[in-house]
C-alpha cells in the first residue's frame, strides 16, 4: 500500500476539541501561577510601543509553548490546537507574538533576568528544587554553542569550537542531591571569548542563589566551577566578594614556579573507582597529587594578590624509554580557596590543609618504572623527528634548567585506605 499523496501537500492538525495534546502544561502554568509569574512580568518588565499590550500574557504564552516542545515562532501554534483554548486564556497568534519580541531591548532582557532571578527563589520555597541548598550549593559557570544555519542569522559567529552558532554563558546551580538549575544565561554576540562578561554573570548567579537559600546554615559552603578559560582577576574576586569559594584551573604558565618547588615527598598517589579519559588521548587509573600555597595575579598592584591552595595533578608516562628527559608531562593545577569559611577574605596566608584522596582496588595500567612528569607541555621545545609526536606541538622555548628530572624510578603507588 502506498500514499497516493507527497509528503508536502499533506496537513497534520491535532483539532479535536475535546483534547489536549499537551497536558503535562497544566500543573506546570498553574505552579508558574502560584509563584507569580504574571505579577512579576507585570511590575518588572516594561515596555512601550506597537504590539507590546498584555506582555505577561504574551511571554506566559512563549514559555508554554517552549515547554512544549516548540523551537520556533510557527512552533508556537501548538497553544491553540484541540482543547487548549479552554485551558490556557489570552492564547495570541505566533505572528503576534514575533511582533511583540522585535520590541525587545537588552535592557529589556536584563528586565526578564530579574523576573527570572525573583521566580526561581519563589519556585525554590514553594517546592524541593535544590534540597540541602542551605549547606552546599555547586555553581558551574560555562559556555555552550548552539548551531544555526543560514547566513542572516543574528549574532552567530565561530568560536573555539568551529561550529557557527550563538554562544551562551550559563551559571548552574546544583546540590549534592538535587538536578541542576539554571540560575543565570547570557547570549554573546559573534565568536566572543569565554570569558566575556562572566563576572558579571556570575555576581548575578550568586545573588539568585543567596535568594534560593543557599548558605543560610552556619557552616554552608558556596562553591565555584570553572575551567582555565575564566581564570581572571575579575572573577575570582567576584568569587571573595559574594563570600563564596572557587574552585579554577590555573593556566600553566602562570603555576610553573609554583609547581617545581613542590617537595618530592608532598605527592600521594590517588587511584580512580573508574578509568578516565586524559588530556593525551589514554585511560588512566591512577595519579599523584600533592598541593601548595600559590600567589596569583602578581602581576597587580600588592593589595590584589590572591593568595590560595594550588592543587596539582600528574600522571605517569606509559613508555617511559621513548620519554626525553627535556620533554615533561603536562599537569593539571587548580586554584582553590582554603577549607576555613573566613579564610577566602583574608590577605594573610595560612597553611594549607592535607589533600584528601580516594583509593580503589583497580589495578593501575601504568608500568611501576614509568617516570613522573609535573611540568605543563606549554613550555616543551619542538619535537625532532624520529621522536614521538604529541598530540598539539609547539613551538615555546625549552624549559629552563631548574625543572626536576628523577634520576632514579619513581616508586610503586603505596594503597590507599578509601575515604
Amino acid at each position: 500500500m502506498r500514499l497516493s499523496h507527497a509528503r508536502s501537500a499533506i496537513s497534520v492538525r491535532f483539532d479535536d476539541p475535546n483534547l489536549v495534546s499537551c497536558v503535562g502544561l497544566v500543573p506546570i502554568m498553574a505552579l508558574a501561577a502560584r509563584c507569580g509569574l504574571p505579577t512579576l512580568l507585570v511590575s518588572g518588565l516594561t515596555l512601550t510601543g506597537k504590539g507590546t499590550a498584555n506582555a505577561a500574557a504574551k511571554i506566559t504564552a512563549l514559555i508554554g509553548g517552549m515547554i512544549a516542545g516548540a523551537d520556533s515562532i510557527a512552533d508556537l501554534d501548538l497553544l491553540r490546537h484541540g482543547g487548549m483554548g479552554p485551558v490556557f486564556d489570552q492564547v495570541r497568534a505566533p505572528s503576534t507574538r514575533g511582533t511583540f519580541l522585535r520590541r525587545f531591548t537588552f535592557g529589556h532582557v536584563r528586565h526578564l533576568d530579574a523576573v527570572a532571578a525573583r521566580l526561581l527563589a519563589r519556585l525554590a520555597a514553594a517546592t524541593p528544587l535544590l534540597p540541602g541548598a542551605d549547606q552546599v550549593v555547586f555553581v558551574d559557570l560555562d559556555d555552550t554553542v548552539r548551531q544555526t544555519y543560514g547566513y542572516a542569522k543574528q549574532g552567530a559567529g565561530r568560536g573555539h569550537t568551529g561550529v557557527k552558532g550563538l554562544t551562551a554563558l550559563l551559571a548552574v546551580l546544583s546540590t549534592p542531591v538535587s538536578a541542576p538549575v539554571i540560575a543565570a544565561t547570557r547570549l554573546r554576540k559573534g565568536s566572543t571569548n569565554s570569558a566575556r562578561g562572566a563576572a558579571r554573570l556570575l555576581a548575578d548567579a550568586l545573588a539568585t542563589a543567596r535568594r534560593a537559600g543557599a548558605g543560610t546554615a552556619r557552616h554552608a559552603m558556596l562553591l565555584v566551577h570553572a575551567d582555565s578559560a575564566y581564570y581572571g582577576h575579575d572573577l575570582i574576586t567576584t568569587c571573595r566578594r559574594a563570600g563564596a569559594r572557587f574552585s579554577v584551573t590555573a593556566r600553566p604558565a602562570t603555576v610553573t614556579r609554583a609547581i617545581t618547588s613542590i617537595d618530592k615527598q608532598a605527592w600521594t598517589p590517588i587511584r580512580y573507582p573508574n578509568a578516565i579519559y586524559d588530556d593525551e588521548q589514554r585511560w588512566i587509573s591512577d595519579a599523584e597529587i600533592a598541593e601548595t600555597e600559590f600567589t596569583a595575579f602578581t602581576g597587580r598592584r600588592k593589595p590584589e594578590h590572591i593568595t590560595a591552595r594550588l592543587i596539582v595533578r600528574r600522571v605517569r608516562r606509559l613508555n617511559p624509554a621513548q620519554v626525553r628527559p627535556d620533554r615533561p608531562k603536562r599537569s593539571r593545577s587548580t586554584a582553590t580557596t582554603r577549607c576555613s569559611p573566613t579564610a577566602a577574605n583574608r590577605r594573610s596566608p595560612r597553611r594549607p590543609p592535607t589533600a584528601t584522596t580516594r583509593s580503589s582496588s583497580r589495578s593501575s595500567p601504568s608500568s611501576t618504572t614509568a617516570r613522573w612528569r609535573t611540568c605543563p607541555r606549554a613550555r616543551s621545545p619542538r619535537t625532532p623527528p624520529g621522536w614521538p609526536a604529541p598530540r598539539s606541538p609547539t613551538t615555546s622555548p625549552a624549559p629552563p634548567a631548574s625543572w626536576p628530572v628523577p634520576a632514579t624510578p619513581a616508586p610503586a603507588p603505596r594503597p590507599c585506605a578509601p575515604d
